[in-house]
């Protein structure tokens, strides 16, 4: 296909991008400085992840005008991932209180549930449940939860990108595999937008992604699941469990915070791939460790969905019943204590 180039372009133009980002922050000394509650301890230049924002929401329009995306995906994404990139952006400069920017999350979310629709059907455990008006609230729940979980999870070099790389590159294989050609292309779009980033991103890291990167992958991922699943349901199931890593480790330490009393809004290092990169003094296993973790385990149990019929709520249970394990062996959500040396 002709239309490859363009691919492949956007890859470069976010690499290109990302160092003329790296140098504009070098030159404003818009530094992220290490702290008490940093997972890093050199002083980084941040804001790296606009060139994933610009690069997609460019190819986006590319693909709408070659008809590679439809009207209701590009108006639903465009608009949701731009104000959510504005808000990182702003937060990242600045400070915005949290009110406002959950206020501003669901205003967003509840545009691209307009467009790419909510939950009107879903199948779980083998049953057919009709959620009607309630599944566009949870839909909207659902992308207000996937954008800042993103963020929380955006702690170490390359976790983010290499989450979203081999999330929307084991999609592609798997539509390929069941004939969706025409869900392809915006995953392969992302994918190639955050490879050209992750190659400055890669531990050790150049630039930070910012929370107007982190926060726009999560709602673009979460919108890309909800268009797939308008086609057929199982898709939200495959998606959720190749993004098992984040979500489980997320939502886990979120749970035992809250049960605890925490701020759960303030910032914090008790993620378990937190806890785990100070274990190993570095952030490269961890990042290297999920990547194998989405390649080996839950990409076959996303295809188990789709080549076994395995009912999909069944499925996403026994890929995360390993995670938690994980996320309970890191110390997810505990309170902060020296990590052992042996």
């Amino acid at each position: 296909m002709s239309f490859w180039w363009f691919f492949i372009g956007a890859g470069i133009a976010s690499f290109v991008l990302t160092a003329l980002l790296r140098q504009y922050a070098l030159a404003r000394s818009l530094m992220d400085v290490p702290n008490a509650r940093s997972s890093h301890l050199v002083a980084t230049p941040r804001g790296g992840g606009v060139s994933i924002v610009i690069v997609f929401l460019l190819g986006l329009c590319i693909l709408y005008g070659q008809s590679l995306t439809s009207l209701a995906n590009f108006l639903g994404m465009a608009a949701a991932g731009g104000v959510i990139a504005v808000i990182g952006f702003m937060d990242d400069h600045g400070h915005i209180a949290a009110r406002w920017r959950l206020a501003g999350h669901f205003c967003a979310a509840a545009w691209m549930v307009f467009w790419l629709n909510g939950f009107e059907t879903i199948r779980l455990f083998g049953l057919t449940v009709h959620l009607g008006w309630s599944g566009a609230v949870i839909a909207a729940i659902y992308l207000v939860w996937m954008l800042n979980l993103y963020n929380f999870m955006d702690g170490i070099d390359g976790i983010a990108s290499v989450e979203a790389i081999s999330a929307c590159a084991g999609a592609c294989l798997l539509y390929a595999f069941e004939g969706q050609s025409a869900l392809i292309w915006t995953p392969l779009l992302l994918s190639l937008a955050v490879a050209g980033f992750l190659i400055w991103n890669f531990p050790p890291a150049r630039i930070f992604m910012g929370d107007a990167g982190s926060g726009f992958l999560g709602i673009i991922l979460g919108g890309i699941s909800l268009a797939a699943a308008s086609v057929d349901s199982r898709w939200f199931w495959v998606w959720n469990i190749l993004l098992g890593v984040f979500i489980v480790d997320a939502t886990f330490t979120l749970l035992r915070r809250l049960v605890r009393g925490d701020k759960v809004y303030e910032a914090h290092r008790s993620h378990a791939y937190q806890y785990a990169s100070r274990l190993y003094g570095k952030h490269l296993p961890v990042t290297l460790g999920v990547l194998l973790i989405n390649v080996f385990w839950l990409l076959p149990v996303a295809f188990s969905v789709l080549y076994f019929d395995v009912d999909g709520a069944a499925a996403l249970t026994i890929a995360y019943v390993p995670l938690l394990l994980i996320a309970i062996k890191y110390h997810a959500g505990e309170l902060e204590r020296p990590v052992p040396t042996t």
